[in-house]
Parts: C-alpha cells; sequence; structure tokens
C-alpha cells in the first residue's frame, strides 16, 4: 500500500512524502532521497521495491521548497530544471527534510531502525545524514558531492555504489573517498551516472541487480 503523508522540517516548512508500507511485518524503516528529478515514477517504483523486501519506505519530495508536486524526466531541458532546484535549495535546507523524514519514522515506528538511501542528488545527502544526522545506516548511489565532504565522519555504517564510468565523478574523486574511508564497502560497477534508473540512457541491468543485491544484504544487517 502507498500515499501520501505529511511532514514538517524544524524550520517549519511543511512538505509532502511518498510512503509505501512494506509488505509484511516490517525490518525497518528506508527514508529514500530523490535524485535532481523529483519524487518521480522512477523513485516511487524503488520505493514501491525495497517495501515488497519488507521495509517502510518514505520518499521526501525535496522539491517542495521551490515548487510542489514537481516531477521531472530524463531530457536535457528537465535536467536542467532538476539542477536550477537542487541548487536553489541547497544541500542545508534538503538535509532538514531528510532529518524530518527520520524523525517521523522514529516517532511512527518506535521499534524499527531507519536507515537513509540516496541516489545521485540524494547520494550525496545520504552521506551527509550519515555524518550530520543519526540514521542506523547509509547507503549512497553515486553521489557527485560525497568527495568534497570525504573529510567528515559518518556516524553509522555506510555503503557507497559507484559507476566507473561516470563522467561526472572521476577516478580521482573515488580515491579521494577511499582514502579518507579505508573501511566502509564502496563498490564500481561497468556503468556510468544514474545506472538504477530504468528511465535513463545508463540504466545497466546487471550493475543494478548487484547493487541492489548488497544494499538489501547491508540493510537487513543493519537495520
Amino acid at each position: 500500500m502507498s500515499a501520501k503523508i505529511k511532514l514538517k522540517a524544524a524550520d517549519g516548512h511543511e512538505l509532502d512524502a511518498y510512503f509505501a508500507e512494506s509488505q509484511g511485518p516490517a525490518r525497518g524503516v528506508i527514508v529514500l532521497i530523490q535524485e535532481i528529478f523529483g519524487v518521480n515514477s522512477h523513485i516511487r517504483s524503488v520505493a514501491d521495491d525495497y517495501a515488497s523486501q519488507g521495509y517502510h519506505v518514505i520518499a521526501p519530495a525535496l522539491f517542495d521548497r521551490v515548487q510542489r508536486n514537481l516531477e521531472l524526466g530524463y531530457n536535457p531541458a528537465d535536467t536542467a530544471q532538476g539542477m536550477k532546484a537542487a541548487r536553489q535549495i541547497g544541500m542545508d535546507a534538503a538535509l532538514l527534510d531528510v532529518a524530518a523524514s527520520i524523525n517521523h519514522a522514529r516517532a511512527e515506528w518506535r521499534g524499527l531502525n531507519v536507515g537513509v538511501l540516496g541516489y545521485c542528488f540524494g547520494g550525496s545527502l545520504a552521506w551527509l545524514g550519515a555524518t550530520r544526522l543519526n540514521p542506523a545506516a547509509a547507503v549512497c548511489y553515486y553521489g557527485g558531492q560525497i568527495a568534497a565532504t570525504a573529510l567528515e565522519t559518518p556516524r553509522c555504517p555506510v555503503m557507497m555504489h559507484f559507476g566507473a564510468k561516470d563522467p561526472h565523478i572521476g577516478p580521482a574523486e573515488i580515491e579521494k573517498i577511499r582514502t579518507a574511508h579505508p573501511e566502509p564497502p564502496l563498490f564500481l560497477y561497468d556503468a556510468g551516472h544514474g545506472f538504477n534508473c530504468d528511465q535513463r540512457k545508463d540504466y545497466e541491468p546487471k550493475s543494478t541487480t548487484l547493487a541492489r543485491q548488497r544494499t538489501l544484504e547491508f540493510f537487513n544487517r543493519h537495520l
């Protein structure tokens, strides 16, 4: 079952979130953090998938800070609009909405651990959630800003996924992350940026399947 829920951030901002309820007894809660395309059909499908694996999933609509109900596709015009919206919001304000999602989950399901899972823009926010907030675990897919904040220290177990052919995140950035944090598992796939999304040209099914398997094992262990 899925529904739209309301959240309120610490600065008073009210936002929507997509909620997918676990099929069966919940193992934990996942806060799913969007790409720069909003909580669109792809993000909702990811939420539904993890709900089918036994997790309550909350996907906060980060773009509500600039335009409510903003859902974008993957063409150049939508990409430019999404990048503009993400820059307008900024990482600090977006992180308030991630924190609101974590707090809501903890209040609603007191016995369950809460993790964060993010893609692209959300991958960077999942990393900052691990270093600045208090989730039980974090999984980051191709977060382009992770290297810039690599000296921050995570407060929970972290897993990272990157594409070896990603033109936006090069080998030097990957090495910077690995040097700063040699312990967390960091996986490179024979794929480009956005390889998990079946609506993007860089979709790579084998990498998607393997990364999903590793992510589920990670969350099953830590949540």
